[in-house]
């Protein structure tokens, strides 16, 4: 098996091409078996990003899509028929996960459901003996957060959490690079996501059409507060809280989750946030614009650290995505790829003060620019990404996105969103594992 990073640099490279052979698969144990594939959730993300990965690698692989799981009526219909075309099988239909699962038919699931639902369904998954790849957000209270660390590792089971960025050699090259010292310790992250849509997140068409006799919104719910029936938190569900964070559940996580694997930090000490509803006076309950400011550090060691900030807004794409990080020596731009001198303290100027400079000897990361639009279709990140799980349900082996990753990304999201909501300086407890705003767990 080649090295991790040997296997994304050719992956990226040759696009959509398989870097192993089926001859190197029938090598691994248990590579004759067939793993059956199935669907939870058959949503906009697994059309459009899931299934062409899936296609390109599942005859080599052996793997099979045999069933899809979905509580919308509509959406089960139309997954089996899209499925059944681009994959040219026979895909069984359920009305729901229970039924999926006490039938037999599935090893493993791709799971894209609403973001307050994939830890849960994550547990569903694992405790029923299959393997998942769950897109982000993981969680989105730390009592489903908990609930999925714990559930994943006493199982066994492979989980990749859908943070493409792990499987981008470009990332892997910054990260190499920070943990080698040539950087010189983080001093300061920038984070943005910028968009001007006005139709991002919202159904329209869609939540004129859902009736409650086509779903079960009972099921939809799940273990958060009972609500009477409402097509656009079905639909539309990254607009209100306690369904999801919004942006930063949605977008946050993918940036924050870098700043833990650079850092090797797994959370923040402290947040705090400001923002609001500005723009799109729609009915939403989700801020359109936020800023969260984190404070990094080694847990034990107040007086050492760096500053991470995150700011978004749908009002104006200005700036688009950046991800900026800083020593005192120059900085990383991930969204060029470049790494600089640009900001560093000059060599001249710390000998004069009896200091070290720390020069950053600039030079261009290898890689491609993360795909942020809504659509994001079948980037090569996430091809990467999907090739890497299915690789890992093979061999065994941990994902470049394990359950850790995704607990510790939630931690900063729930922390962002608590600091919204509250209006305090969050804070996480180590011991009993909460987000603490006001000295008291936040939940709704």
């Amino acid at each position: 098996m080649m090295e991790r990073r040997d296997f994304i640099k050719k992956s990226i490279l040759a696009g959509t091409a398989t870097a192993m052979s089926a001859t190197s698969y029938a090598k691994i144990i248990g590579a004759n078996d067939r793993v059956r594939v199935g669907v939870v959730g058959f949503s906009d993300r697994h059309r459009a990003s899931h299934v062409g990965p899936f296609k390109e690698l599942s005859k080599k692989m052996n793997f099979e899509m045999t069933a899809v799981s979905d509580i919308w009526n509509r959406r089960r219909d139309e997954g089996k028929a899209f499925l059944d075309k681009q994959l040219g099988g026979n895909v069984k239909t359920f009305r729901n996960n229970e039924e999926m699962y006490d039938a037999k038919v599935v090893d493993a699931v791709f799971l894209s459901t609403a973001d307050f639902q994939h830890a849960l369904h994550t547990v569903e998954a694992v405790k029923a003996g299959c393997d998942v790849y769950a897109e982000k957000p993981l969680a989105e209270t730390m009592a489903d957060n908990r609930a999925v660390l714990k559930a994943v590792k006493a199982s066994g089971k492979i989980v990749q959490i859908g943070s493409q960025r792990r499987s981008g050699e470009n990332y892997w090259a910054a990260d190499e690079f920070i943990k080698s010292g040539k950087f010189g310790p983080i001093v300061m992250v920038e984070l943005m996501w910028n968009v001007n849509q006005p139709g991002r997140w919202r159904r329209p068409e869609l939540t004129k059409d859902l009736k409650e006799s086509d779903v079960d919104w009972v099921r939809y719910q799940l273990n958060r507060p009972k609500a009477a029936f409402d097509p656009r938190k079905y639909l539309e569900y990254r607009l209100f809280w306690p369904y999801s964070s919004g942006i930063a559940g949605q977008w946050m996580s993918h940036q924050i989750d870098t700043v833990h694997w650079f850092s090797g930090l797994p959370h923040p000490r402290s947040a705090v946030a400001n923002g609001g509803i500005y723009q799109w006076k729609d009915g939403r309950t989700n801020a359109d614009t936020l800023t969260v400011v984190f404070d990094y550090g080694p847990l034990n060691d107040p007086t050492t650290g760096f500053q991470v900030q995150f700011t978004s807004r749908f009002s104006n794409s200005a700036g688009e995505t950046k991800e900026l990080y800083y020593s005192n020596g120059g900085m990383i731009n991930l969204d060029t790829n470049e790494i600089s001198s640009t900001g560093g303290l000059r060599e001249r100027e710390a000998a004069a003060m009896g200091l070290k400079a720390n020069l950053v000897a600039p030079f261009k990361l290898e890689g491609i620019k993360v795909a942020t639009d809504a659509n994001t279709g079948g980037d090569p990140l996430t091809f990467n990404h999907i090739k890497n799980w299915m690789e890992c349900v093979r061999s065994r082996k941990q994902p470049n996105a394990p359950i850790e990753a995704g607990y510790q990304h939630s931690i900063a999201t729930i922390m962002a969103n608590a600091a919204y909501r509250t209006g305090q300086r969050v804070t996480f407890d180590e011991k009993t594992q909460e987000v603490l705003a006001g000295g008291k767990p936040f939940m709704y």
